[in-house]
């Protein structure tokens, strides 16, 4: 007896989801409409999606009652090179690095269900900022998608937010959802559309620890498709039902005054609504922008700055880094900033981008590369009255693909100037060991001498207030230097600093 068997070589598609179908890569991606959002399961293939990174503690925690600043990140349809799970040779990308000036990071589009990039997760996360999806429905479509969920009844509708909650969770590890219905509704789907939010807001907070959703200013509760820039009775109903209200833009102070009366004690659960590229009639907008967060704070209230890549877009990518320092640079007077309140830390200052893959101060590969789930611990970037600046230096790093470069004139009698690059908020422990590598550049670069500072406060002063406008320090110390690292660290920084390649290390 003869057996044949016949092999079949032909390589299998892989499946278009979650994979490039140009290079073959691995990448994030978006559900649309009802269907894929009810057939969603996890598989194999979402194994590249999950997040890494598991949400850093920071101080102030997100619950504090201080006004908060909500990121809604809108470009270009989205899904860009940044859907490129394990990254891309992307020349110029955008990234956001700003992150101890906000609280929550949300990923949009307007796609039905916008799971955000895994790179972008693990970034936030990486700085302690929360990450949120949105699921939107708009236009004819949503109207027949919400007609279908939410008109369907508890069945219908508890089926949607157990997937919502699922996907969060279950393999995607982000923090909830930014829920946004921009259709008008019969009276059978806005009936049931706060017992929907109600109930996704509690499978999330039941899947995800700290989970948030939170409902953009839309429809009323009527059904009809009216922004009303404001918190109000017609659209308070939605806001009970959840952790939020992100208002629509074109408001003015009168309603920011509403706003306040209505909300009460939940006032930092509202997030007034900014646009950045100033579109209607709108405060502020661009490198004005700061003129919208003004008067926000003045009310107490919680700011939502909508697609602040129009810097990368509108002033181009070739000076986009500057043009990032000036942008929140303009802002930072209105943004609370938040603390680290783990260690250890370490970071080198990645981007998580580059024109060359840095290693121990080597370039060890040239050429453009994009990949956020390697950008490391970001720090506050002051501005020092004109004189001196931070910013992110391309052209020479230790590890990754940038370093921090601190730039300016210090002007003459002046004997010592100090940078805050960051706020850290815990028990002084009894013994903290520093390193710091550095190199001096400039004509009078032997003048100077590199040192870290450690300042001190009060534990109550930092609780609720703004680590960037803190009072005078309770103390001021200079770490003495020692002639060789403690048995116990010499080898983890023999590990870490295999040559100096011309830097300083104290």
């Amino acid at each position: 007896t003869v057996l044949h068997d016949t092999i079949n070589d032909r390589p299998q598609p892989l499946p278009a989801r979650y994979f490039d179908t140009k290079t073959t890569e691995p990448i994030s991606f978006f559900l649309s409409g009802l269907e894929e959002l009810l057939a969603w399961q996890p598989n194999s293939n979402d194994d590249f999606n999950i997040s890494a990174v598991p949400l850093a503690k920071r101080q102030p925690p997100l619950h504090s009652r201080r006004p908060r600043t909500l990121v809604c990140h809108d470009m270009r349809g989205g899904y860009l090179e940044d859907r490129f799970i394990q990254g891309s040779a992307t020349r110029n990308p955008y990234v956001f690095y700003h992150w101890r000036y906000i609280d929550i990071f949300v990923y949009f589009s307007h796609h039905t269900v916008t799971i955000p990039p895994v790179v972008w997760t693990n970034a936030a996360h990486r700085n302690g900022v929360p990450v949120l999806g949105t699921f939107i429905t708009e236009w004819t479509d949503g109207e027949k998608m919400c007609e279908a969920f939410l008109a369907g009844g508890e069945e219908a509708f508890g089926a949607g937010a157990e997937q919502l909650a699922r996907i969060a969770q279950h393999h995607y590890r982000f923090d909830g959802w930014l829920v946004n219905i921009e259709n008008t509704l019969s009276a059978a789907a806005v009936g049931n559309l706060p017992p929907f939010l109600r109930d996704l807001t509690a499978r999330v907070h039941s899947a995800v620890p700290g989970g948030l959703v939170i409902w953009y200013d839309s429809v009323l509760q009527d059904g009809t498709l009216r922004w009303q820039n404001e918190l109000n009775e017609d659209n308070r109903v939605f806001f009970d039902a959840c952790d939020g209200l992100f208002t629509n833009y074109n408001w003015k102070e009168k309603q920011l005054e509403h706003t306040l009366r209505l909300a009460g004690p939940r006032h930092a659960d509202v997030y007034v609504g900014v646009d950045v590229f100033a579109r209607g009639d709108v405060i502020g907008g661009g490198f004005d922008t700061d003129k919208s967060l003004r008067l926000i704070r003045q009310h107490s209230l919680s700011a939502a700055i909508f697609a602040p890549g129009w810097v990368y877009e509108h002033l181009g990518e070739e000076n986009f880094l500057q043009n990032e320092n000036r942008f929140w640079g303009l802002l930072a007077e209105y943004l609370p900033t938040h603390s680290i309140c783990t260690l250890p830390l370490a970071t080198s200052f990645s981007l998580g981008m580059g024109t060359s893959r840095f290693l121990d101060g080597k370039d060890e590969e040239s050429g453009p590369w994009y990949d956020l789930s390697m950008q490391e611990i970001q720090p506050l970037y002051p501005e020092h009255q004109g004189r001196l600046s931070t910013s992110c230096c391309l052209q020479d790093a230790w590890c990754g693909g940038s370093s921090l470069r601190l730039q300016g004139t210090i002007p003459p009698g002046e004997e010592r100037v100090a940078v805050r690059l960051f706020s850290l908020q815990m028990p002084a422990p009894p013994k903290l060991f520093l390193t710091l590598l550095y190199k001096l550049e400039g004509p009078q670069s032997d003048d100077f001498v590199v040192a870290l500072e450690v300042t001190t406060w009060d534990s109550g002063t930092c609780l609720e207030g703004n680590p960037t406008s803190l009072p005078e320090p309770n103390g001021r110390y200079h770490p003495r230097f020692l002639p060789a690292p403690p048995p116990g660290l010499a080898k983890l920084l023999a590990a870490c600093h295999r040559g100096s390649h011309g830097r300083g290390n104290r």
